[in-house]
C-alpha cells in the first residue's frame, strides 16, 4: 500500500487498511475555524510596465495563479469531535505497536482533542504537546496575537516507540556565550517549542494551498519518529508535504484527501516522484490539461 495517494473520504480508506500497517501518522485536520480557508498562489514576472519595483529598480508584475479553498465550518464542537473521533480511532488501529501519532491543531480545539486522544490512546501514551511558534501576518491590537499551532504527540506503546534523537536537526543556542564554543558550534536539540516561519504566500516553497505546512516541520517529525523504509500516513494530506518529507528521507507514504484542489496541488508536487499510485484521481490528465492552458 506504500506510495499511494487517495482522492476521497478518508474514513472508508482507513477502514479498509490492515491493522498495524503504518509506522507513523501525522494529520493536520480542519481546525474548525468557522471560516472558508482560501489562498491564491502568486508569482512575479519581469515586466517593464509591472506593478512593483524589485532589485536594482527592475519592474515586476504580479500574476495570480490557482486559488485553493475549503470550508472549515462545523455547526458545533460536538459535531467536529464526532467527525474526528472515528478517524482517530482508525488511525490508532492501523498504527504499528511502536508507532507515533502527531495531531496538528490550534488553540480553538486542541484542549477538546487532547481529551479525545486520551480516550483513544490512553493518557499514559501522551508524549508531548509541541508548540510551533511563528511570527508572520497581521497582529491583533485587542489581544495577544495568536502566533502558534499545537501538535499533540501520542505513541501506541509508552514503553516502546521510535524516537531517533540523533536524527533531530540541531538549532542555535539562544545564548551561545554561556555554553562554550564547542557546544555552540554543535547546536542544541529542539525543545517542545519549535520556532519556524509559515510558508509565505508567493515564496519558493509555496504551492498556493490554503493550509500548507512547512516542509522542514514535517521532515523533523519524519526523521525522529520513523526509520528509513517505514510507512508514513497522512489522511488529511492537503498539499502533500508529509508525503514529500517521507519520500525525501527514504520512507514510503500513504496520503488521503477529499478536496480535489489538494489532489491537483499534489499532482504537480509529485510529478517527478516515481512509483506513486493514484486512487480516484488521474494526475496525468490534470498535468496535460495544465500544460495546454
Amino acid at each position: 500500500m506504500a506510495n499511494r495517494i487517495y482522492f476521497g473520504d478518508n474514513l472508508p480508506v482507513l477502514q479498509a487498511m490492515p491493522a498495524e500497517s503504518v509506522d507513523l501518522i501525522y494529520v493536520d485536520p480542519p481546525f474548525n475555524t468557522g471560516k472558508v480557508q482560501q489562498r491564491t498562489r502568486l508569482k512575479t514576472v519581469r515586466d517593464d510596465e509591472g506593478d512593483r519595483t524589485g532589485f536594482r529598480g527592475l519592474r515586476y508584475r504580479t500574476v495570480k495563479g490557482e486559488t485553493s479553498a475549503f470550508s472549515d465550518v462545523f455547526p458545533s464542537m460536538e459535531e467536529y469531535l464526532a467527525f474526528l473521533a472515528p478517524r482517530l480511532r482508525e488511525g490508532h488501529r492501523v498504527l504499528k505497536p511502536q508507532g507515533s501519532f502527531y495531531l496538528h491543531l490550534d488553540y480553538r480545539a486542541v484542549h477538546y482533542c487532547r481529551v479525545l486522544m486520551d480516550s483513544v490512546f490512553g493518557r499514559e501514551c501522551f508524549l508531548n504537546e509541541i508548540i510551533w511558534a511563528y511570527d508572520y501576518g497581521g497582529k491583533s491590537k485587542s489581544r495577544w496575537p495568536a502566533k502558534h499551532d499545537n501538535i499533540l504527540l501520542y505513541v501506541k506503546d509508552s514503553n516502546h516507540y521510535t524516537f531517533n534523537v540523533d536524527a533531530v536537526d540541531r538549532i542555535p543556542y539562544m545564548a551561545p556565550g554561556l555554553v562554550g564554543p564547542e557546544k555552540a558550534a554543535r547546536g542544541k536539540l529542539p525543545t517542545d517549542v519549535w520556532w519556524h516561519t509559515i510558508v509565505p504566500p508567493g515564496g519558493k516553497e509555496s504551492t498556493g494551498y490554503a493550509t500548507q505546512k512547512p516542509l522542514a516541520i514535517l521532515k523533523r517529525i519524519v526523521a525522529v519518529s520513523s526509520n528509513p523504509g517505514n510507512v508514513v500516513l497522512d489522511f488529511f494530506a492537503g498539499s502533500g508535504a508529509t508525503g514529500l518529507a517521507a519520500h525525501e528521507q527514504g520512507r514510503s507514504f500513504i496520503l488521503v484527501d477529499s478536496n480535489e484542489q489538494a489532489l491537483r496541488v499534489m499532482a504537480k508536487r509529485f510529478e517527478g516522484v516515481p512509483d506513486v499510485e493514484w486512487v480516484g484521481f488521474d494526475p496525468t490528465a490534470y498535468q496535460l490539461r495544465r500544460r495546454l492552458l
